[in-house]
């Protein structure tokens, strides 16, 4: 038995690693192949032909353009990319993201705000077109199908007739193109432009450089391709980055355009096959040929068929029904048997599609609306899981990147209106945004369940309200107001408040 310097025995284990240790000191190659090590990272057989490239988070998105064009296609053109565009949109704003001006105290001056606030969103719009709502919406539809769409603040005199002078202006991705330049006529000296956004020294955002007008509209005139700069702060830029140092958006159809292009040409080949496979109805074959030189004869007519005139009739007549038909000797009809699509059609088609609504972020029984074979407990956990995706991009993106900054333009323009005092500014600004409010999943079971929560204290009464998309004080005004109308028309059921409690009886009490 092998000893150490103090007569120690050794145990085999240890001798084991001291073997290994002085080879791998030996020879280095056994030093490499025993380090531990991710699989992803090997170079063997198996991976060899799979070599990215180390691209950055804006050389990666090279080719920007043809990604907007085919998205676009896509939702077009084909069913499945108007899917996934729409219902994102639909569950993202639903009828709008409203503001709740919850730090004004005084119940007057917040009514005026709120009045005035909804003037503002019926003349947001700089072309005139939808109210601010819609905008919001149209914005979303621009981002996800695009990757990205800018917000332009444009500064109105207070003489053009607008209660708030300002208004909003949406303008597609292609606006802003895809430059890369070190110097520019008009740009202060540093600074650069990367895909057509400015940075300073320290790669803060200063500017955008705009198109006058929309190049893909054909513009005839030289003019019109001029680029404008536009200062950051008149700018929004709503996009979703997928990698830090990101400057532009890339759409959410991106990583499926392939496949669903695929998905189409399969589509569209097996139809035509069928269409072309049913042209045919069926066709006459003989048992025996006919003798050199004898004559074709009419099967309907019993006439003589002369090939040469030109206006010969036809061997075969068209089908109708109840038809009979009588044919020559030797002569029997086959009828044509078009394949059919296949077993496994369908099957494909959903499993492929399963995958665009995985990439697309959305679950699939809502992307295509096929819910065959699916609990309702099943549907709750896929619905519940997609609206907290959902509120991470109404969070993240729409509020801070569209709503909150549109607020302070509003703000900003109704103080140097007169309309909004300076000391109230901040207040007025800083709002509760309220997106739309999620239906129930189930009538009963989920207003009773969060009943259950207010009245053990696990919530508020007013964050169950919030939650609906309402305004908690408006709620209880109307309540209010119900109550007192039912009072004085003495219908319906009056408040638990304003109930009298009667005495109890003589029986019950046991008198």
């Amino acid at each position: 038995m092998t000893k150490n310097k103090g007569g120690r025995p050794i145990s085999e284990k240890t001798q084991i690693v001291r073997a290994v240790v002085a080879a791998m000191s030996e020879n280095p190659r056994i030093a490499t192949r025993v380090k531990a090590k991710y699989d992803a990272a090997g170079q063997g057989r198996r991976l060899a032909g799979w070599n990215p490239t180390s691209s950055g988070p804006n050389k990666a998105i090279e080719g920007l353009q043809k990604i907007r064009d085919r998205s676009r296609d896509v939702s077009r053109n084909d069913w499945s990319g108007e899917a996934g565009v729409q219902k994102w949109t639909t569950n993202l704003i639903g009828v709008g993201i409203t503001p709740r001006f919850k730090r004004i105290k005084s119940k007057e001056r917040k009514q005026s705000l709120v009045d005035l606030w909804h003037d503002f969103v019926a003349e947001s719009d700089a072309d005139g077109v939808l109210d601010l709502y819609g905008m919001q919406t149209l914005a979303v539809r621009s981002w996800l199908e695009a990757g990205e769409v800018f917000i332009r603040r444009r500064r109105r005199f207070l003489d053009y007739g607008l209660v708030v002078p300002v208004q909003v202006q949406l303008l597609e991705a292609d606006m802003v193109p895809l430059i890369d330049e070190d110097s520019r006529f008009g740009m202060p000296a540093g600074n650069i432009i990367r895909s057509g956004i400015e940075l300073d020294k320290r790669g803060r955002r200063v500017a955008y450089w705009v198109y006058k007008e929309h190049p893909g509209d054909g513009v005839a005139f030289v003019f019109g391709m001029e680029l404008v700069r536009v200062l950051a702060s008149d700018m929004l830029h709503m996009f979703e980055p997928k990698r830090p140092g990101q400057l532009r958006g890339v759409s959410m159809l991106a990583s499926v355009l392939v496949r669903l292009k695929n998905i189409n040409d399969y589509e569209d080949v097996t139809l035509e096959r069928q269409k072309l496979a049913n042209l045919y109805v069926g066709f006459m074959t003989r048992s025996v040929p006919k003798s050199p030189g004898e004559q074709d004869f009419d099967p309907l007519t019993g006439e003589a068929i002369d090939w040469d005139d030109g206006v010969a009739s036809t061997p075969l007549p068209g089908l109708s029904p109840g038809l009979f038909m009588e044919l020559e000797d030797g002569q029997k009809p086959e009828w044509s048997n078009p394949p059919e699509a296949g077993t496994t059609y369908s099957d494909y088609m959903r499993t492929s599609h399963m995958g665009t609504a995985a990439a697309a972020g959305l679950p699939y029984e809502l992307f295509s609306g096929d819910i065959a074979n699916i609990s309702d407990r099943t549907l709750r956990i896929i619905i519940n899981d997609f609206r907290r995706h959902a509120e991470q991009r109404q969070w993240q993106i729409i509020i801070p990147q569209m709503c909150q900054p549109v607020m302070d333009w509003f703000v900003e323009a109704a103080v140097l209106a007169g309309l909004i005092g300076t000391d109230e500014a901040e207040d007025a600004r800083r709002v509760e945004h309220a997106p739309h409010g999620w239906s129930h999943i189930h009538p009963v079971q989920d207003p009773t369940g969060k009943k259950i929560e207010v009245d053990n204290g696990f919530r508020s009464r007013a964050s169950v309200i919030g939650s609906r998309g309402d305004d908690p004080d408006d709620v209880d005004d109307e309540i209010a107001a119900d109550d007192q109308r039912q009072q004085a028309l003495k219908i319906g059921p009056y408040s638990e408040a304003n109930k009298v409690i009667s005495p109890p009886s003589s029986i019950n009490s046991g008198v």
